[in-house]
């Protein structure tokens, strides 16, 4: 008997001898619970410098030490690893988190596996703790876990082995509308995140092998029943020494609605552009090209869609003139709009339009374009000037009219007016002939002229008349628009209507 507790005994010393030196912290343990022998690394993943600090029993570990599994879990007693050696669990892996009672600041975690070594009889004979410091691993992964949970890209991530979901972020959940319940432990054929991907086989390929798998478009089964459309891409990682797929999405929904919003948009630009009855036209805003042109401006102007369509405004020859070319360039390049300004449009046929164009800066597809309205207003202006011309004939003396009319109808003259129009110079007059015209714009008769003059009627009669014969006129009255129409001469201000003559004078 003697003899065997030696031999017993040697072999522990030099079961000691063998594993003081290891990296790994080793506890020895008697079968009664008594804690027999502990090596340095053991005592430093305890923050303590000799044995006695353990305790000297299994009972006295668990007052002296607190042990949380990472879910912060406290473990009981009877379900400490030093508990579980002792009545012959064999483990391996367990990790937990090891603080000390009298400084709960202080924390590392082990990772702890259990070794029964038996005697001769096959009974245990000693019991040992295997511990691995997993302090910086945890720290590691508890900075990607919070980096994880906080990434706002949604993301799952599936073990590779049998290909379950082992976590899952908020973003993930705040996209979907899924619990963290209904994703983790699933499989990925239960929560399919490449269904209707783009290129699905090559996914699943890419799963397989465990490597990247590129991005692409997919559709997500969401709980309710619907779907979301995403961009997913797959990066291989390890988590807790596991293979590992992160799944990381986009979400395109939102991008998909606005362009939906969009493309209604412009098919109702579109539908409005091609029915409005005026006359309409997109050019772009850097040459002026022609995009695109309605049927009204087909009709208004001749020219088919074929002649118009890639050429600019001046190659078509569409404005009057390079100066009104240059008008129109100028006012949208600096303002970017106009309203309603006067411009002449030349027909396929070479007939000139009166026409008032509008313009604003419009974005179609992306690009900067110019959408021109041309409102034809020639048949307004040739009745506005057709009924000045029968009022002209119908009442051939300025006694006739009231100062308003005469005003009116020389706007009307000047409005229609080309602007090289002219018969006469007032140049061509003398002086004498100014006043004279000047006060018959005033409304005086011929006496009353040669009474402010000075002069006698007769003479008077022959200033007229000379005027008459140098301006091609006929009339008082088109003499009175002559002058109104160049905005040469005004009428005193105590003045609101003609006089009327007693009889006519020419």
């Amino acid at each position: 008997m003697i003899d065997q507790v030696l031999r017993t005994q040697t072999a522990r010393r030099q079961l000691q001898q063998i594993i003081t030196g290891l990296s790994d912290g080793v506890i020895l343990i008697e079968p009664d619970q008594t804690i027999m022998w502990a090596n340095q690394a053991a005592l430093d993943m305890h923050g303590i410098s000799d044995i006695a600090a353990l305790g000297t029993t299994v009972t006295e570990y668990r007052e002296r030490f607190q042990l949380r599994y990472r879910n912060n879990h406290r473990l009981a007693a009877g379900n400490y690893p030093i508990d579980r050696v002792i009545a012959g669990e064999s483990f391996t892996d367990v990790v937990v988190e090891v603080m000390p009672t009298a400084d709960e600041e202080a924390r590392w975690v082990h990772r702890v596996r259990s070794l029964v070594l038996t005697d001769a009889d096959g009974e245990p004979d000693c019991l040992v703790l295997i511990i691995a410091d997993a302090t910086d691993w945890a720290s590691a992964e508890q900075r990607f876990e919070k980096t994880f949970n906080a990434n706002p890209a949604p993301a799952v991530i599936c073990r590779l082995s049998d290909l379950r979901y082992i976590k899952v972020n908020q973003g993930f959940m705040e996209m979907t509308g899924y619990t963290r319940e209904q994703v983790i432990g699933h499989s990925v054929y239960e929560l399919d995140v490449l269904e209707r991907a783009e290129n699905k086989e090559l996914a699943i390929e890419r799963l397989g092998e465990g490597a990247t798998i590129p991005q692409m478009q997919a559709e997500l089964k969401l709980p309710d029943g619907g779907t979301k459309f995403v961009i997913v891409a797959g990066q291989p990682i390890e988590v807790g020494d596991e293979g590992c797929m992160l799944f990381s999405f986009m979400d395109l929904e939102p991008r998909r609605k606005a362009e939906d919003a969009l493309r209604q948009s412009e098919e109702r630009f579109a539908k409005a552009f091609r029915m409005t009855p005026v006359s309409t036209l997109v050019c772009s805003s850097d040459r002026f090209h022609v995009i695109e042109v309605n049927e009204a401006f087909v009709a208004t102007t001749g020219y088919a869609s074929e002649d118009v369509l890639g050429k600019s405004i001046a190659e078509i020859g569409l404005l009057d003139d390079r100066h009104a070319n240059a008008q129109l360039g100028k006012l949208l390049e600096t303002v970017g709009s106009l309203h309603n300004t006067e411009f002449q449009i030349r027909k396929k046929t070479g007939d000139l339009l009166d026409c008032l164009v509008s313009a604003e800066t419009v974005s179609i597809h992306g690009t900067t374009c110019y959408l021109l309205v041309l409102l034809d207003i020639t048949d307004r202006k040739r009745s506005e000037m057709e009924l000045v011309s029968a009022i002209e004939t119908v009442m051939k003396d300025a006694s006739w009219f009231s100062q308003t009319l005469i005003e009116k109808m020389a706007n009307v003259r000047r409005a229609n007016a080309p602007d090289d129009v002219s018969s006469a110079e007032l140049a061509d007059l003398t002086a004498r002939e100014r006043d004279t015209l000047g006060l018959m714009c005033e409304g005086l008769a011929d006496k009353e002229i040669a009474a402010r003059l000075g002069l006698a009627p007769n003479t008077v009669r022959n200033h007229v008349a000379a005027l008459y014969s140098k301006l091609d006129l006929h009339s008082r009255s088109e003499a009175i628009v002559w002058a109104r129409k160049r905005g040469v001469f005004g009428h005193s201000a105590d003045r609101a209507t003609v006089r009327k003559k007693p009889r006519r004078t020419r």
